[in-house]
């Protein structure tokens, strides 16, 4: 987990933990500022115990952005809000177009491959000679996850879900595209240069602007297109393929 342990070293600071949120979809961590993830808890029906639950609020929040390398998904999970929370994001390098449209625009008549299940996938099929969407839970025409290895080799154009932090799939991921130009995206993916440096072209994250907005939406249990106070942006490769 290399990348893990030079995106948890580039974080500064001494910031506390002042709350976490671990809700039905979305995970929020409040330090310096609020950061998102996904909420992953794995398939077993007894999840894996989180350490020192109930006793997280005032611990530093580089102890647990380290959560982030755990094996129990739920963890790892609270420990990428975490190290969200702690990225003070360079908006100057911050672009106001959307990943779909980059996508679109650099898959035009070339293969494209998506690492999950997005519901904007179907239109992508409109300008890409070839797609495949892989997924861990595959669905429609979606290949499995243990396709990549077939798929991305292949691919032009290489989207990946954020989420990939979470079940520590990324860094063979990024190695199988490292051909591509690649975006990642959603919420948890951490807005910091330092992933430029492993080969991604784009990073499709979010800002919170209003933490309590955000918080109140995922505790009523809101997927991410009901989330409020919440923004999405694209920070951009100076020098892209």
């Amino acid at each position: 987990m290399k990348l893990l342990d030079d995106l948890i070293a580039t974080l500064k600071g001494n910031s506390m933990i002042r709350e976490v949120y671990s809700c039905a979809f979305w995970t929020a961590v409040v330090s310096k500022n609020c950061g998102l993830s996904s909420t992953f808890r794995g398939d077993h029906p007894h999840h894996g115990m989180v350490r020192e639950a109930g006793a997280l609020r005032g611990k530093p929040a580089l102890e647990i952005a380290r959560y982030a390398q755990s094996d129990n998904l739920l963890e790892a999970s609270i420990g990428m809000a975490a190290v969200n929370s702690l990225i003070d994001v360079d908006e100057a390098r911050c672009v106001t177009e959307n990943a779909l449209d980059m996508l679109m625009a650099r898959g035009q008549g070339k293969n494209i491959a998506v690492v999950g299940h997005f519901p904007w996938v179907p239109k992508l099929k409109d300008v890409a000679r070839e797609l495949w969407v892989l997924e861990q839970r595959p669905r429609d025409d979606d290949f499995p996850a243990a396709a990549a290895d077939k798929f991305l080799p292949q691919a032009d154009v290489v989207a990946i879900t954020g989420t990939s932090f979470i079940n520590h799939t990324l860094e063979r991921l990024l190695a199988l595209s490292q051909d591509s130009f690649i975006i990642l995206v959603g919420p948890t993916s951490p807005l910091s240069p330092l992933l430029f440096d492993w080969g991604v072209d784009v990073i499709s994250g979010a800002i919170v602007d209003e933490p309590e907005s955000v918080i109140r939406s995922i505790s009523e249990g809101a997927i991410f297109r009901q989330v409020r106070g919440v923004r999405l942006v694209n920070m951009v490769k100076e020098r892209q393929r």
